[in-house]
């Protein structure tokens, strides 16, 4: 059975949501946005929501932040996955994490294939936890986060937040 896995685990998770942008400001930020409403219509509450620029300190300062915050069990990061040396999440939040989710990246890079084309396997995105806290560092596109939130995080969060806490 598919889902026997799941367990239908029902968890309302405290969440935060960082862009990763050099011209993004809320007003026109579309992914965070997108984020918010499909993590608010699961229940889930948004704890923190901020856009930082694409360098390390700043990235760096604001998931430590998170860290810190016991309310947050779950960080979502959009923009700065791609391969340009401007992009500095992958490389900021790797070392951070005590543990790697590998078959988020693998997966999500599928369906992003599938919907894009070759150009969806260029992305880095990647997923982990720091401690109690899950992250999911995913690309910047509204449609990169809506695929990555409906078709794998949301469906599983429950299951995943219960299986680090056993």
């Amino acid at each position: 059975m598919k889902d026997e896995h799941r367990r239908d685990q029902k968890v309302t998770a405290g969440c935060a949501i960082l862009i990763v942008s050099d011209s993004r400001i809320k007003d026109t930020d579309e992914s965070g946005k997108i984020a918010i409403k499909l993590l608010e219509e699961e229940e889930h509450l948004i704890k923190a929501y901020d856009i930082v620029r694409n360098e390390t300190k700043s990235i760096e300062d604001a998931v430590r932040g998170y860290i810190a915050n016991s309310e947050i069990r779950l960080i979502i990061t959009s923009g700065g996955t791609g391969v340009s040396s401007k992009d500095k999440t992958v490389q900021t939040i790797t070392p951070m994490l005590n543990q790697t989710l590998p078959g988020f990246g693998e997966h999500f890079r599928k369906l992003s294939y599938e919907e894009i084309g070759v150009a969806g396997i260029y992305s880095r995105a990647i997923a982990g936890l720091i401690g109690n806290k899950v992250v999911f560092c995913l690309p910047g596109s509204k449609n990169a986060v809506r695929t990555a939130l409906t078709k794998i995080i949301l469906p599983g969060i429950g299951h995943l937040l219960w299986e680090i806490d056993r």
